[in-house]
């Protein structure tokens, strides 16, 4: 093992009881680093809508608490383990190199033997796994975490700063793996998102780059949709304008020569946008779900998918090479897309209580946490 002088504890946002306020704790820090895993400072973590879901206990997703919440975060090198020396990329690593890192995975799996590792039976998901056992810290607001010996990992390109590259390990890497599963998008295509989210904008944008011919946001607040149309989004349709889903449906008729849209791609996070998405959309058209990792539940009449020969693609999380892509984005759109306008605030660890209500009033699209800034 190589590592600089390793600090015996470590403060991190710890979830006991679902929604109730998270507070500060000091956790133990590994002293030793197995064979393939690395120990990091965090640089910076940003906040996502599945932290909020996690916190407040609705995720459709299994938790183990008590937890250290956040995984979408950039590390610092502070050790390598044996055989870490060098990232998934094949490009070397050395103490004080940035890195993103994929959930853990076990490579043994009917589905990581499918090469579908987002699937994998025994993942260890960051933000999600049970503070409980060794190595303790496997969450992004702390001011340390271990990364796995099953986590694949990239080394940040130095261009890319901390704050952006902290969203591509979540929000744009999900997009990155959406828009690749959704199919071409030409000119001959309308693209309706729903969804104003940080997911959403990066969506309108990434649609608007592969060259659709026109791409319609659906969203709220205002605010958002201003960016969206910022990252290129044609037309955008404000809920709080237009609040009755028979009227969002007219307008996106009205713009489709009453067919509807070629492609809808949901990344609201309703349960309830669902359905409204499947009508949407024109025969023959694809509905790509994204956004739904909460516990809700809808009603839909099914007949409308088999009726419209709809395809219907469901997207989850991203792997290795969605991470990759992401980061590749941002380096080469950097001109093209206002990456910083998601950003809305940098802030110090001990505010995570605060920024999370605003996370869930909607007053923060991508708030980024900066857990070495943790005394007053």
């Amino acid at each position: 093992m190589r590592a600089t002088t390793l600090p015996k504890s470590t403060q991190a946002a710890v979830v006991r009881n679902f929604g109730e306020p998270l507070t500060l704790e000091e956790v133990a820090v590994p002293q030793t680093v197995a064979p393939g895993g690395l120990l990091v400072e965090i640089v910076a973590c940003s906040l996502c809508g599945t932290d909020v879901h996690c916190w407040e206990g609705s995720l459709a997703i299994p938790v183990g608490l008590p937890l250290i919440l956040g995984h979408e975060m950039v590390g610092r090198i502070i050790a390598i383990g044996d055989g870490a020396d060098v990232d998934s990329a094949g490009q070397p690593l050395q103490i004080g190199d940035r890195i993103l890192w994929t959930h853990a995975v076990c490579g043994r799996c009917v589905m990581c033997a499918k090469k579908r590792p987002t699937l994998c039976r025994n993942k260890i998901p960051y933000g999600q796994a049970t503070m409980d056992q060794w190595p303790n810290l496997l969450g992004g607001l702390a001011q340390h975490s271990y990364v796995l010996p099953g986590s694949g990992r990239l080394r940040v390109p130095d261009g890319v700063p901390d704050d952006l590259a902290s969203m591509a390990s979540c929000a744009l890497r999900s997009v990155v793996n959406a828009v690749e599963q959704a199919g071409r998008v030409g000119p001959e295509h309308t693209v309706v998102v729903q969804g104003a989210g940080p997911l959403g904008i990066l969506a309108t944008g990434l649609f608007a780059q592969a060259g659709a011919g026109r791409v319609i946001t659906v969203g709220a607040p205002d605010t958002r949709l201003e960016i969206a149309s910022e990252f290129g989004a044609h037309d955008v349709i404000s809920l709080a304008a237009h609040p009755d889903p028979d009227d969002r449906l007219a307008m996106i008729r009205d713009a489709t020569d009453g067919l509807g849209a070629d492609l809808v791609a949901e990344f609201s996070g309703h349960p309830a946008a669902f359905a409204e998405g499947v009508e949407m959309a024109a025969p023959d058209g694809r509905y790509l779900v994204v956004g739904q990792l909460g516990a809700g539940v809808t009603t839909i009449a099914p007949g409308t998918i088999t009726k419209k020969n709809l395809n219907v693609i469901g997207s989850f999380s991203g792997d290795l090479s969605h991470y990759r892509t992401a980061l590749t984005i941002l380096e080469r759109y950097a001109d093209r897309l206002p990456f910083d306008r998601l950003i809305t605030g940098h802030y110090p660890l001990r505010d995570i209580d605060s920024v999370m209500g605003r996370m869930q009033s909607f007053q923060e699209i991508k708030p980024v946490l900066l857990p070495q800034e943790t005394q007053a």
